[in-house]
């Protein structure tokens, strides 16, 4: 059907017509912002990237960078450890979380769907980490207010700050080697790391959750089946594409999370350094990473993905 169909001698939109027009209308301010805002940035970027920067008072010229304009990633590539061990730090932990974030948070919006009394409590508390870890809340953490309102109690400076440092609290107050103070640091941040960063997640999973018809489950049980086989052979499969859509948020969520540190690393070449060719390099390298990251995981789970077609 096309979008165009004349009636009494005039043209007008047809029904899928009126819908292509709302849907361009729906995107537009996002293309708007797309090619006017961010796509002269990135191009920007990729300039830079190619090219040694002079800043001045009249503002910055750009010469092209040695080896053909690849001087800056030869550098991060080559030379640059700090980078090198940064990148593959960051992977690493990558592969670690990653299944842990969207085990746990399918895993909890599993729990909280049931039918129980302060179901609409527990959904919160599961998202609360996301609050704590707001742009304020992560702002006091890292500064030093907590630490010198403490100290105007009475209580000194050094247990003050033990007490918002794990690695430091176990070091100051009890006689635990230090591999093992280590290995509970890392614990403790890698629990803080993955509750913190499944409170989206969880909503997404929930949703999911909800969305699957009662009656597949209603059939099946009729049929004999336990609840775990409701879950292996129900839930699951439905559940499949939203664990697609978790794993991308996921990568990208903690490839690009402030505390990660890469995006330090990065952060502090360009403005702290200004080093604005060599810094471009690196989070085109980053992004290189990142893309083929989540085209080799969006490959591999969209093979098992299930889409239900209730027709």
């Amino acid at each position: 059907m096309g979008f165009w169909k004349k009636r009494n001698g005039k043209w007008h939109l047809t029904l899928t017509g009126k819908e292509a027009v709302a849907g361009i209308l729906f995107i537009m301010p996002f293309l708007i912002g797309f090619f006017g805002i961010f796509l002269p940035m990135i191009v920007e970027s990729m300039r830079f990237s190619f090219s040694n920067m002079d800043v001045s008072s009249s503002g910055y010229t750009l010469t092209k960078a040695a080896n053909n304009g690849l001087e800056h990633y030869l550098r991060a590539l080559t030379i640059d450890p700090d980078f090198n061990l940064n990148l593959l730090k960051g992977i690493g932990q990558m592969v670690v979380q990653v299944p842990l974030v969207i085990i746990f948070s399918f895993f909890a919006a599993t729990l909280i769907n049931q039918n129980f009394h302060g179901r609409a409590i527990a959904r919160s508390i599961f998202f609360f980490p996301v609050i704590l870890t707001s742009g304020v809340v992560l702002g006091l953490e890292n500064s030093d207010l907590l630490v010198q309102t403490l100290s105007t109690t009475g209580v000194s400076a050094d247990d003050a700050e033990a007490m918002f440092n794990v690695a430091r609290f176990l070091s100051q107050y009890t006689n635990l080697p230090g591999t093992v103070v280590e290995f509970l640091t890392n614990a403790v941040n890698g629990i803080y790391t993955i509750i913190t960063a499944s409170g989206v997640q969880i909503l997404i999973f929930l949703a999911g959750l909800q969305s699957i018809a009662p009656s597949l489950y209603e059939a099946s049980s009729m049929e004999g089946a336990t609840a775990w086989e409701n879950f292996w052979k129900i839930t699951f499969p439905m559940i499949s594409p939203i664990i697609l859509v978790n794993s991308v948020y996921t990568i990208i969520d903690l490839f690009t999370n402030e505390t990660n540190e890469m995006m330090k690393t990065i952060q502090t070449t360009i403005f702290n350094e200004v080093k604005y060719g060599y810094g471009s390099a690196m989070a085109w390298i980053y992004f290189i990473c990142i893309a083929v990251i989540l085209l080799v995981v969006g490959g591999l789970i969209s093979r098992k993905v299930f889409y239900y077609d209730e027709r």
